[in-house]
């Protein structure tokens, strides 16, 4: 049985993109991409929408071999390994580009629990439109936030309205460029 977890990187003013839909202002530094390196070999399953799917296929192509840094192609490696359920009524099974992705057209808070209950370890849910409905009902055990000191003034909300959470903070840390990262667990 696995456990649900949420992350996100967010402004200080609550937003994981923009009006524009804009994210690129989120972009880690070299500290945080270590700590998301870390985090993401914990995942064995991500639950996302169709838009971030694609935003992640940059991860699913990245060559091994690449002239980056290591810590990209360990990621690249870490995120090809991992089992992906994409969200989308509009997608076909034909456009997943990996081998260890299907498609759901809608996604139930049964069907979730589902997923959690089958899987060896941490799934995590990605994307604030996918996470909304199972951040509403309590469903998510962690919480990891990024907050970047920016604020952005509108966008797509990193928690939904109507959210009512209770948490403790269980782990945090300071980053030179002064991102914050917050792991919250519910009471």
């Amino acid at each position: 049985m696995g456990t649900l977890s949420y992350a996100a990187t967010v402004s200080l003013d609550g937003y994981a993109a923009d009006a524009d839909g804009d994210f690129q202002w989120t972009g880690p530094s070299d500290a945080v991409f270590a700590v998301h390196l870390d985090r993401i070999a914990t995942v064995t399953t991500e639950v996302l929408g169709r838009k971030t799917y694609a935003g992640m296929d940059y991860w699913e192509t990245y060559p091994d071999d690449a002239d980056g840094p290591e810590a990209a192609r360990e990621f690249g490696r870490r995120w090809r390994g991992i089992d992906k359920v994409v969200v989308s009524s509009t997608l076909t099974p034909d456009e997943l580009q990996s081998d260890r992705a299907r498609l759901v057209s809608k996604l139930s808070l049964d069907e979730l629990q589902r997923i959690v209950d089958d899987a060896a370890g941490v799934v995590e849910i990605f994307g604030p439109t996918t996470a909304a409905a199972a951040i509403r009902a309590g469903l998510i055990e962690d919480f990891h936030f990024f907050v970047v000191p920016k604020t952005v003034g509108g966008g797509l909300r990193a928690l939904p309205d109507g959210a009512r959470l209770d948490l403790d903070l269980v782990e945090h840390r300071i980053f030179d460029n002064g991102i914050a990262y917050l792991h919250y667990q519910p009471r």
